[in-house]
């Protein structure tokens, strides 16, 4: 098999991973990551105010919980309120490189390779920008971004400065859309 007709199957594997999630032709940006990031100051919980399209999640009041294990590493637990009922889904995160733990990976299974994970700016106590990007064979990549808040309800200038910074450090916000957390218990 040559190697063209190898990228072409691969691609054709490898796209139904992409449908529904956000992507574009070339690689990923590389986007400026949270100057002198603190994880036990970012540990806790985080509601989803808006985000690019994730396949992975669908329903309403999203938030994540961080926590540092014993071990170093950070549970990741999502819940989201989809037919009728509460789903989680835990994860692990490492930090990959000590001198830039704002970038992190984030796994959701044991088979699966860690994904990117970078938080570009937060204060820890109200906002956080994070951004996900992952190229396939630099050809094109898909990438997730999300807006969390401590808050269900932040305010509108809060999320006009995340969406700034998101546009600034190249990141297209079409299809960004606000997650519902109104209802939620």
């Amino acid at each position: 098999m040559s190697a063209s007709s190898s990228s072409s199957l691969l691609l054709l594997l490898l796209l139904p991973l992409v449908v529904a999630q956000t992507y574009y032709w070339g690689p990923c940006p590389t986007p400026q990551v949270q100057p002198n990031f603190t994880l036990l100051q970012y540990q806790g919980r985080w509601y989803e105010i808006e985000k690019l399209p994730a396949s992975f999640e669908k329903g309403k009041c999203i938030e994540a919980n961080y926590a540092l294990r014993t071990d170093g590493t950070i549970q990741v637990l999502n819940s989201q309120f989809y037919k009728d009922k509460v789903t989680t889904a835990e994860g692990t995160a490492v930090i990959r490189d000590p001198r830039e733990p704002a970038r992190l990976g984030v796994s959701f299974s044991y088979f699966s390779p860690y994904s990117p994970y970078l938080v570009l700016s937060t204060d820890y106590s109200s906002l956080s920008v994070v951004y996900s990007c992952t190229n396939i064979l630099n050809i094109f990549h898909f990438e997730f971004a999300w807006i969390l808040s401590r808050s269900r309800f932040p305010s509108p200038e809060s999320v006009a400065y995340a969406k700034k910074l998101l546009r600034d450090e190249g990141i297209n916000l079409y299809g960004m859309k606000a997650t519902d957390q109104m209802g939620c218990n």
